[in-house]
């Protein structure tokens, strides 16, 4: 009766020690992923394929900043208006 105590503390603490590693190491593949690129973004996002995106298309920080990025107001953002763009700042997402 005592050893089966002992075993399920034992099986317990590990798996607890498992998850640990294992969150902690999920956490930091997200913090050392680099942002997509441009190409990328583009390629992603660009569901109609005309080269643009509209406010539509666009999702996250880039919707949020969509009208500081279109610079000429046409309503779409192209390759270059996301290359002149400020880039976002990266930091840890709070919980």
């Amino acid at each position: 009766m005592k050893l089966n105590i002992v075993k399920t503390g034992i099986a317990f603490g590990f798996a607890i020690l498992t998850g640990s590693i294992s969150s902690q190491a999920q956490e930091r593949r997200e913090h050392d992923q680099k942002p997509p690129s441009i190409e990328q973004l583009m390629k992603d996002l660009d569901a109609n394929e005309d080269g643009k995106l509209s406010l539509a298309e666009v999702k996250g920080p880039l919707k949020d900043d969509f009208t500081k990025i279109d610079l000429n107001k046409d309503g779409f953002l192209t390759i270059e208006e996301l290359e002149k763009a400020p880039k976002p700042k990266r930091g840890r997402k709070e919980k």
